[in-house]
């Protein structure tokens, strides 16, 4: 069997030095109260943790991203690989991919006004998420990223990535607030919805929910939202050409914008909602995103955040090994920006909202829950304070790392 220079080079990186991704038993975790000092708009970040390494591995991986060898041959490879592990998992990714080609009218969008940070390749997609190659696409590498991340579960192992941040969410208080907004309404916001999965899922388990709006600042995939939306098709085992059902729902609407300066009604939403978004943006971004999600979210309303944390030990890991963490972030382009950055913005967010809690949802990933309060005008002294559960007495994570590794394949 011919082995692929992808395969080859996270070879090279574990061979320097990533064998430290540990297992942890399940356990309950001790909440650790942290009193966290008022912050100002001028903290800077913390130096880089992990500095890149020196020696040859390092120094030909680094020729090898700036070259077209990654352009023209490791991308397409990996890009093969994941299409493999789809197919391989009963996803159908090209039967999938052409069916919802056919059902698009694709519109130019070339007259869009971006922020400059997301003028940026994403995800080995050169024009970033600003193309609809990206947007038909996204559910499908979700599926397949899932399925290899949680091989036990095959094709269903998106499905139960979701599930753990929902438990994680509802058990450190994640709630739709009794309150309604000035409109009588209930309304959950879902800031950088893509094609809007994680939208249609809240739409399913929240029937009480009056309204779902989904912004995205690519017009791309808001347009693949809507298309899937009104097609709502059945999984593609019951003769339609989609790779999983949709149920239409009148209370969802995906729209374009900027979800740092939404136009919404200041204490409008119930919840805004952040799921693996936020490694995909600058600090200083996340900061006003956070801000613009405190303005809109009525008294009593949630953020709630589900993303990668650097401080687990299997993502810490990976970031010490400097040749593999430079694959990572190859597609990645805030993700050195994110790692710096969460100490700052998890303290920036305990000093905007009234309480902040945070949990483990998987080996490598966390769950995070903030409240705004009611102005009772009496808690200008108040230290504000974050409930971490994220570990255990002994240090460990709370939650057992059952990812594959990036050079593993399922049948390892």
């Amino acid at each position: 069997m011919m082995i692929s220079i992808w395969n080859i080079l996270l070879a090279l990186a574990a061979a320097n030095g990533c064998s430290a991704f540990l297992h942890s038993g399940i356990n309950s975790a001790t909440a650790v109260r942290r009193d966290i000092p008022l912050l100002h708009s001028s903290t800077q970040a913390t130096e880089p943790s992990s500095q890149p390494r020196s020696g040859i591995a390092q120094e030909l991986l680094n020729l090898a991203l700036k070259s077209p060898l990654w352009t023209y041959v490791m991308v397409p490879q990996a890009r093969a690989s994941i299409v493999k592990t789809a197919e391989s998992n009963g996803i159908q990714w090209m039967n999938a991919k052409s069916w919802l080609n056919e059902q698009l009218s694709t519109k130019d969008y070339s007259d869009v006004v971006y922020p400059e940070y997301y003028k940026q390749s994403f995800h080995a997609y050169q024009d970033g998420n600003l193309s609809y190659d990206a947007a038909v696409e996204q559910e499908l590498a979700s599926r397949a990223v899932g399925a290899r991340n949680f091989p036990k579960y095959g094709e269903r192992g998106e499905d139960v990535f979701r599930d753990s941040f929902d438990k994680a969410l509802a058990g450190i208080g994640a709630r739709i607030c009794d309150n309604t907004n000035e409109q009588g309404k209930k309304v959950i916001v879902d800031f950088g919805c893509g094609t809007g999965t994680s939208t249609r899922r809240m739409a399913s388990q929240y029937p009480e929910v009056d309204q779902l709006i989904g912004i995205d600042l690519s017009p791309y995939f808001v347009d693949v939202g809507n298309t899937l939306l009104k097609l709502a098709p059945n999984a593609i085992e019951n003769g339609s050409g989609w790779i999983t059902s949709i149920t239409p729902d009148e209370r969802i609407e995906l729209r374009q914008g900027d979800m740092a300066n939404t136009l919404l009604p200041s204490n409008s939403a119930s919840v805004v909602n952040l799921s693996l978004v936020v490694h995909e943006l600058p600090t200083s971004v996340a900061k006003q995103v956070v801000s613009e999600a405190y303005r809109i979210l009525q008294p009593g309303g949630q953020l709630w955040i589900s993303e990668m944390d650097f401080e687990s030990t299997a993502y810490k890991a990976q970031r010490e090994n400097a040749l593999l963490f430079s694959l990572l972030r190859a597609t990645e382009p805030y993700l050195d920006d994110y790692a710096d950055g969460c100490k700052e913005l998890r303290e920036f967010i305990v000093d905007t909202f009234d309480s902040t809690k945070i949990t483990a949802a998987t080996g490598r990933h966390y769950a995070l829950v903030a409240e705004k309060g009611f102005d009772s005008g009496d808690d200008v002294d108040r230290v504000k304070c974050l409930e971490d559960y994220r570990f255990r007495e002994d240090g460990s994570y709370a939650v057992e790392d059952t990812h594959l590794k990036p050079w593993e394949s399922k049948d390892d």
